[in-house]
């Protein structure tokens, strides 16, 4: 956890957890109660509270929560079996993360029951296209080589019956450079938004 930490703080990685954190700002227009499932040390989390967020944290790792700030609240669990009431939240964000979570089909009908009528969900997927993702997946020590759902059809199919939802790529990367690309062969991100469905 402290190379992980040390690496967010590279001005490569500051780069990114800007531009997502500027995504996330807009997409989130109208929100207040957030919750982030898989923040690990809360990053980007950070941001939006700085910006009137009310943020929770979920994660499996109480390590990982271990940096995470004061001003968020950070629960230990897993995504598919939350430990909050039905309809507590205006939003739910996966930043990168929905692809590591084991049942993400359980996980996506948990995210729905825990926002409220007309709730918002932002899942930021690593873009299996791109070259950032073959290069990171071909190394063993990398987090992305950890990854559990390497196609996003699935995932996306399985968010569109809880959540009216669209999706794009975003963020450009190439080595260390980020840049504004919607291309899928350098954007790092697939970024499915969504507003939940009306039962």
């Amino acid at each position: 956890m402290k190379n992980y930490l040390k690496n967010c703080q590279s001005g490569f990685w500051s780069a990114v957890f800007e531009k997502e954190l500027e995504y996330l700002l807009r997409a989130l227009r109208g929100c207040h109660k957030v919750l982030s499932i898989g923040c690990g040390p809360a990053i980007i989390e950070r941001g939006l509270q700085e910006n009137g967020f009310d943020v929770t944290g979920l994660d499996v790792s109480k390590e990982a929560l271990q940096g995470v700030s004061d001003s968020i609240r950070a629960v230990v669990g897993i995504a598919e079996d939350m430990d909050f009431p039905d309809s507590c939240f205006d939003a739910a964000i996966y930043i990168a993360s929905m692809q590591f979570i084991e049942d993400y089909r359980k996980a996506a009908l948990e995210t729905a029951r825990v926002l409220r009528q007309d709730g918002k969900l932002v899942v930021m997927l690593l873009n299996p296209e791109s070259e950032f993702f073959r290069q990171h997946a071909e190394n063993p020590d990398s987090y992305v080589h950890k990854i559990k759902h390497k196609v996003v059809g699935p995932i996306e199919g399985v968010l569109s019956r809880h959540f009216i939802a669209d999706g794009e790529y975003y963020l450009g990367i190439d080595g260390k450079k980020v840049f504004e690309s919607n291309d899928p062969k350098s954007a790092g991100l697939y970024i499915i938004t969504g507003v939940k469905r009306r039962k």
